[in-house]
């Protein structure tokens, strides 16, 4: 399922490092490189079933939007007050873009991911991005979709952090932690391509909600479960992913 081959990304605005990246994870590597494209893609259609439930105002909102969810394979229990600022909360904003309407852009500094809607407005999530010297930029597009993925450790890692052993096991696709409520990668993950290459980083839930609005992870968009589980059921597979 993951495409465990070696590439250079682009990091920050003007070097390029090379990573072994999977599930999130990174380790250099010495090897060739590959930059994302600059420039637009073709936005896919935003599902005609999937629209956002009315949100209270007021002190009831965050309970609204950060509830435990019913009705999923394993239990996303409620996140608990204070632990994700304001400032990140899930909302519909104001939105001038050019982009078409459907498409995801991701603002890695000031910790925003945008679906963007059209007619001026998109739904705004607050996320936790690359930490120092693991920031990129450029164009991709979702290439699949999985509900509680599994996640695949590289080699490197777990022979770099002995604690992971415990952890992973044989599975359809190689060494790895079954999706599940300790997997790294939570209750959803869209997969991120360039062209007919995995790039290795994805948009996925974390087990960590204080994260979002920080530098944190290897290069991949962590978001808090209940905001990937919204955005998962509004994008569609080919949807442009645009990180500034």
């Amino acid at each position: 399922m993951i495409d465990h081959s070696r590439r250079t990304l682009l990091v920050g605005a003007s070097a390029s490092l090379p990573f072994v990246l999977a599930g999130c994870n990174a380790t250099p590597q010495p090897d060739t490189s590959l930059k994302l494209a600059a420039g637009k893609g073709k936005a896919a259609p935003i599902p005609d079933a999937v629209r956002t439930a009315a949100v209270p105002a007021g002190p009831d909102r965050y309970q609204a939007l950060y509830k435990d969810l019913a009705g999923e394979k394993f239990p996303v229990p409620a996140v608990k007050p204070g632990t994700i600022p304001e400032a990140f909360w899930r909302e519909d904003v104001a939105y001038l873009t050019s982009e078409a309407p459907g498409t995801i852009v991701v603002d890695p500094h000031a910790h925003y991911l945008y679906f963007v809607q059209g007619s001026g407005r998109a739904t705004r999530y607050g996320v936790g991005v690359g930490k120092e010297g693991f920031l990129w930029s450029g164009v991709a597009r979702i290439n699949s979709k999985q509900e509680w993925p599994d996640w695949y450790p590289p080699a490197e890692m777990i022979q770099r952090d002995p604690s992971i052993k415990a952890r992973v096991g044989t599975l359809q696709s190689g060494i790895g932690v079954p999706g599940g409520v300790h997997n790294p990668l939570g209750a959803r993950a869209m997969y991120l391509w360039q062209g007919n290459k995995d790039t290795l980083f994805r948009i996925h839930g974390t087990l960590e909600p204080w994260t979002i609005g920080k530098n944190v992870s290897s290069g991949c968009i962590r978001m808090v479960n209940q905001d990937v589980v919204d955005l998962y059921a509004r994008v569609a597979v080919g949807t442009t992913v645009k990180v500034l």
